[in-house]
């Protein structure tokens, strides 16, 4: 669980690097060359919401691109099989139902029983479902699936993710910031520009935060799967929602998709103490319960 955690800071924190080298290249990083002791705040936040914001959305507008290439998922273009005739005709129906347009459908092969929707657009999106998920799950079940990722696109939870993921970001970079200035100036006693207790700092404040502030857009990321649950009972049925998760419950497989991908799933690996903090999907048990509550 800690390995995904910094996969998916470094993702980030990648992406924010290498925006950092373009702005500089344009002249925007000179508006952190502060003069004297003090800070210019505006301008820092500014910055960094340029850093933070980019960095979530590029990875939101490359979404569907990388999810296809990580997955190796073959987007169906002209069905040539019942099963894939069967899916496009399920998405398409829910789609209609759900007042977005019709997503691309696509299939990956992996063992486990998943399934996943991404994309920057609600009416230009991507649900992509495993080989495993095929072969483990009735129709019923699959179409209870299918309904919980087209919720997630009608409900622009990529969207509202990719949104909370640049606060985050900003602040973490704001916030680092400030430390590694308030350490090189009062402790360091350092008078004009930055010394090397700024730039240490500074890191090591980023890496802190961000592993804090990470656990809001993982908090996040779980209650949307209630939410899409609720939309995949209302699209497929109720019965069949809790049908597809107890089975998700019983599966031998452990659910598993690249790190980019992993808050996008059906289900995700479950976690205890400290480590539920860190889970993008609350525990199956949790979420048919909530199910149950509503029939």
């Amino acid at each position: 669980m800690f390995k995904r955690v910094v996969l998916f800071l470094v993702t980030n924190l990648a992406i924010v690097f290498v925006l950092g080298i373009v702005l500089n290249l344009l002249g925007v990083g000179r508006i952190l060359d502060e003069q004297g002791l003090g800070l210019d705040l505006t301008n820092l936040i500014v910055y960094a919401a340029v850093f933070g914001f980019g960095g979530s959305l590029i990875s939101l507008a490359i979404s569907k691109w990388t999810a296809k290439r990580l997955t190796g998922a073959h987007v169906i273009t002209e069905p040539s099989s019942e099963v894939e005739s069967w899916l496009v005709q399920t998405v398409r129906r829910q789609a209609t139902r759900a007042g977005i347009g019709m997503p691309e459908v696509a299939i990956y092969e992996a063992s486990d029983v998943n399934a996943f929707a991404t994309g920057m657009r609600r009416n230009s999106a991507l649900v992509a479902v495993s080989t495993g998920l095929l072969r483990s799950l009735n129709r019923d079940e699959a179409e209870a699936v299918l309904g919980h990722e087209v919720s997630h696109i009608a409900n622009g939870d990529m969207v509202t993710l990719a949104l909370i993921q640049g606060v985050v970001n900003t602040f973490v970079i704001v916030a680092s910031r400030v430390v590694g200035h308030l350490v090189d100036r009062v402790v360091f006693k350092t008078e004009r520009g930055h010394g090397p207790a700024f730039y240490i700092t500074s890191i090591a404040a980023q890496l802190v935060f961000g592993i804090l502030a990470s656990i809001i857009v993982y908090w996040f990321s779980r209650r949307r799967e209630f939410r899409a649950d609720a939309g995949g009972a209302s699209l497929a049925g109720r019965e069949k929602m809790v049908s597809a998760l107890e089975k998700l419950q019983r599966s031998v497989a452990q659910p598993h998709l690249p790190d980019q991908l992993a808050a996008f799933g059906i289900s995700g690996p479950v976690g205890s103490g400290l480590k539920r903090l860190f889970m993008t999907h609350p525990p199956l048990e949790e979420r048919i319960a909530a199910l149950k509550r509503g029939m």
